[in-house]
C-alpha cells in the first residue's frame, strides 16, 4: 500500500499551475486574489517611477527657466496661466494671484504676499496629492497581503487534514499535495507583499523629496515677489 501511495506521488504534478488547479474553491480564490494585487501593485510602481522621473526633469528644465535671468512677466506669458508641467503650475498660480492683486491704477491690494503664497501652498498640495496617489494601494498590500495569504494555508492545511482523516491514512504521500498547494498562497502573500513595501517606502521618499523642492521654490518666488513688494 504504501509503495503504491509512493508512486502515485512520485507520478502527480507539482508544478505552480498544478498546485493551483488541486486546491480547493477558497485557496483558488485567494491565489487570484494576490496575483492580481501583485499586478496591481507593479503597475503603480512603474507609473510611479516614470511620472517621478518626469517631474524630476520636468523641474530641473524649469528651474533653468526661472533663473535664467527672463523677467517673470515675460516667463509667465511664455507658459500660460494653466501650463501642463507641475513646477509651472505652482509658479502660475502665484502669477496669477501677483497679477490679481493689482487694482487698475496700478496699486496692489493690501495682503497680496499672504494670498501669493496660500495659492501657490494650494498648488502644492493638488501637486503633492497627485504624486502620491496609489501609495496607499501599496501600503494596503503590503500589509495584508501576507496575512491573506496565510489564511489560503490555513484553510489549504485545513482541507488536507479532513483528507486525511477521510483516507485514514498519514503516509507523508498524501499529506504532501495538500500542504504544497496550501503553502503556496503563502508564498504568493509574500511575492505580492515584498515589493509593495519595499517601493512604498522608496516613492514615498522619492514624493516627499520632489514636494520638498516644490517648497523650496515657493519660498523663493515668494522671497522675489515680497522683494518686489517691498520696493512698491
Amino acid at each position: 500500500m504504501e509503495t503504491e501511495t509512493l508512486a502515485l506521488a512520485q507520478e502527480m504534478d507539482f508544478s505552480m499551475w498544478a498546485l493551483f488547479a488541486r486546491a480547493t474553491f477558497t485557496v483558488k480564490l485567494v491565489m487570484i486574489m494576490l496575483i492580481i494585487a501583485s499586478f496591481w501593485s507593479w503597475s503603480i510602481i512603474i507609473q510611479k517611477f516614470i511620472a517621478y522621473r518626469a517631474a524630476r526633469r520636468e523641474a530641473r528644465h524649469f528651474d533653468r527657466e526661472f533663473w535664467s535671468g527672463e523677467p517673470l512677466d515675460e516667463l509667465y506669458e511664455q507658459i500660460g496661466p494653466d501650463p501642463r508641467g507641475r513646477s509651472q503650475r505652482i509658479f502660475a498660480s502665484g502669477m496669477t494671484e501677483w497679477r490679481r492683486s493689482h487694482r487698475d491704477d496700478g496699486n496692489l491690494i493690501a495682503g497680496a504676499q499672504a494670498r501669493i503664497d496660500r495659492s501657490m501652498d494650494v498648488a502644492i498640495a493638488k501637486e503633492a496629492e497627485n504624486l502620491q496617489a496609489g501609495l496607499p494601494v501599496l501600503a494596503t498590500v503590503g500589509s495584508t497581503a501576507p496575512f491573506v495569504g496565510l489564511f489560503g494555508t490555513v484553510w489549504g492545511i485545513m482541507h488536507a487534514f479532513i483528507g486525511i482523516a477521510e483516507q485514514q491514512n498519514t503516509n507523508l504521500a498524501v499529506v504532501a499535495p495538500g500542504i504544497a498547494e496550501a503553502l503556496l498562497a503563502t508564498g504568493l502573500g509574500l511575492l505580492a507583499a515584498i515589493p509593495a513595501v519595499i517601493f512604498y517606502n522608496k516613492l514615498s521618499a522619492d514624493a516627499d523629496r520632489i514636494v520638498g523642492n516644490y517648497e523650496a521654490f515657493a519660498d523663493e518666488f515668494s522671497t522675489i515677489l515680497s522683494r518686489q513688494l517691498d520696493a512698491a
